[in-house]
């Protein structure tokens, strides 16, 4: 063996190390009446989760699991002394027994199942009848070291069937959040990063996993508050619910924000008097538009109003700029429509008459809230008040809200990690991290780049909306929309519907969630483009009596509906099943014929690539297309 080869065997070593004792500490933190000894074992089979196998866990305190993985499907009886119980070893086998028949109806053999009983603190490995015996030391290596039986995918299909048929069961490996990571992964939770730090990669990568076992990590290390912070409002409580399955000892450590809420809180405890008020925000706004902007050459380049109200929100007030030579020189980023000197003073002419607008209302809008909490965190003295903050979906920010976060730890150690991926924005207007004062030198820039969530049937279909739309991402690189990622799994279902009316593309819908299995609906979502269209899709699934939950108030705590949300609200999670009721309404229009349409239908497929992307096992398309062509 060669000098690298021993040391990536050092190294894989080391990791699988801190992954015994990360799972150690989950087993303690789960509680229940279980011994110290079957708490040790359970550890042992959660680090098989690693190695591409699945464990489900008694819900109702049963001492026995069930781990489906490449050498077949296990139920394994833990057992506290040097001998196995008469009773222990009978109950095991009528456990096996069921989990037979469910097999069965997949077309497994019976012995395709096989009973093991690990007693914890023993050393050994003998049968005892059809089952065999291990000692807590050599179960990992024993099951690691079957034949192969079954791929990833079946694994995965077998999993997720006895998890269905078993309903004593639930899987720690069927959430994302509490399995355990690819050693890179735990490597990136684990690191010492010398300054600013931050994480990227494409969709299903395991980007927020990673971040939310950071926070966990820093708050074990750390004796300070963490602050965990996204620009989506519902994303926090979702975030939340995760790491108090996690890691439930340090979860009242870790503060989950959206960076708005955050910031209006951060000034009212400094006594700085915030009066956020977006509607007559908005008010001011049309007003000048009415008034300056609707007459002026603007009109001519778009004569929507909502093109220029993003240049504000995003390119002037997003970016702290105060003065018109600021604005005449800044670049643009991600906006397609140059604009030369004349046409910027026209901007700044209506950013004047909205500012003017908003001050005679004496309200503030959600820019100005982030750039007096810049102000306020900047003139601080003392320590900060957080040990480390990381960013999530951190491409959504603006500039001005990224240096409100760098402000609040600065460059300190391990104080700044940024976890985001440019290709998944959805707002326009952009940034780079130099233009926020961010170094990121050396390795603390890291990329993942192994999809751990979508099938490849789901990854093609939703690659092909964005092949043709390369990105600059926040660390200034230009990278094509069609990029290279390695696959864990293979078996996916899309789904595409073309119906002739929107009436009869409806009852596909209703009909497609009727035929998901029962319990289904706790792990699928229907997703929109726009408020109004969910509010039609409400009313719809509400007549056909399918349970619905909106986004807006989703926790991340199982709840057998439908969950309804925009594109928008959809990012940072995933689910198992993901309806996208008439996607392609405007949606990919590769025909605009201005700058400006252009940005906005890039803008779209965006959004929708996002939206196709929290797609686990099934994406369903549907569509409506009049005449003989819908088929």
């Amino acid at each position: 063996m060669g000098a690298g080869a021993s040391q990536e065997a050092r190294r894989q070593e080391r990791l699988l190390r801190e992954q015994w004792e990360a799972a150690r500490q989950q087993v303690r933190e789960r509680g229940g009446a279980a011994g110290e000894g079957e708490r040790r074992v359970l550890a042992q089979l959660l680090v098989l989760t690693a190695r591409g196998w699945r464990l489900l866990v008694g819900r109702a305190g049963s001492r026995d699991v069930v781990l489906v993985g490449p050498g077949g499907v296990f139920v394994v009886g833990v057992g506290v002394g040097d001998e196995v119980r008469d009773g222990d070893a009978a109950g095991l086998l009528a456990a096996t027994k069921v989990a037979e028949s469910a097999a069965a109806s997949l077309g497994m053999s019976p012995v395709a199942v096989q009973p093991v009983v690990v007693l914890a603190g023993q050393s050994l490995d003998r049968g005892l009848g059809r089952i065999r015996v291990l000692g807590e030391q050599e179960v990992g290596r024993v099951l690691l070291a079957q034949p192969r039986r079954l791929r990833a995918e079946s694994v995965r299909a077998i999993a997720d069937h006895l998890e269905r048929v078993l309903p004593d069961r639930e899987g720690l490996a069927l959430a994302q959040w509490m399995t355990f990571l690819h050693p890179d992964q735990v490597a990136l939770v684990r690191r010492n990063w010398s300054g600013p730090a931050r994480i990227s990669g494409p969709a299903g990568t395991g980007k927020t996993v990673v971040a939310l076992h950071r926070a966990a990590h820093l708050a074990r290390r750390t004796t300070g508050r963490i602050l965990y912070v996204t620009f989506a409002n519902n994303l926090p409580r979702v975030q939340s619910t995760f790491l108090r399955t996690m890691a439930p000892s340090v979860a009242d450590r870790v503060d989950f924000r959206s960076l708005h809420s955050w910031a209006q809180e951060f000034l009212q405890e400094r006594g700085v008097q915030v009066r956020l008020s977006g509607d007559k925000a908005e008010t001011a706004f049309s007003r000048a538009w009415t008034h300056v902007g609707r007459e002026s050459r603007l009109a001519q380049i778009d004569p929507g109003h909502l093109y220029w109200r993003e240049e504000i929100d995003y390119v002037i007030k997003g970016r702290g700029l105060t003065r018109f030579e600021e604005y005449a020189n800044v670049v643009r980023r991600r906006r397609r429509a140059g604009l030369h000197r004349t046409q910027r003073q026209s901007v700044w002419e209506l950013y004047e008459e909205y500012e003017a607008r908003r001050h005679e209302r004496g309200v503030h809008d959600f820019n100005d809230v982030l750039s007096m909490a810049l102000a306020e965190a900047s003139g601080e003295q003392g320590p900060p008040p957080y040990a480390a903050v990381i960013v999530d979906e951190v491409q959504d920010l603006t500039l001005v809200g990224v240096r409100l976060l760098h402000a609040l730890v600065g460059d300190a150690p391990n104080g700044l990690l940024l976890v985001g991926d440019g290709q998944q924005t959805v707002y326009p207007g952009g940034f780079r991290l130099t233009d926020a004062g961010i170094d990121i030198r050396g390795d603390r820039g890291q990329v993942l780049r192994t999809n751990y969530r979508n099938s490849k049937q789901i990854l093609d279909a939703a690659l092909a909306v964005v092949a043709d739309d390369a990105f600059e991402d926040i660390d200034g690189e230009r990278t094509p929309g069609r990029r290279d990622v390695d696959l864990t799994f293979h078996d996916g279902n899309v789904v595409r519907v073309a119906a002739p009316t929107a009436d009869a593309h409806d009852r596909e819908l209703v009909g497609a969630l009727r035929a998901l299995h029962a319990g289904a609906l706790a792990d699928t979502a229907l997703l929109s483009p726009s408020r109004r269209a969910l509010e039609h899709y409400q009313r719809l699934l509400t007549r056909a009596e399918i349970p619905v939950c909106q986004l807006e108030q989703y926790d991340g705590h199982p709840v057998d509906a439908v969950k309804l949300g925009t594109y928008r609200r959809a990012k940072g999670l995933e689910f198992k099943n993901v309806l996208l009721p008439r996607y392609d309404d405007g949606s990919t229009d590769a025909t605009a014929d201005t700058d400006t349409a252009r940005e906005r239908a890039e803008l779209r497929r965006s959004q929708l690539f996002v939206a196709m992307t929290r797609a686990r096992d099934l994406l369903w398309l549907g569509s409506v297309v009049a005449g003989p062509a819908a088929g």
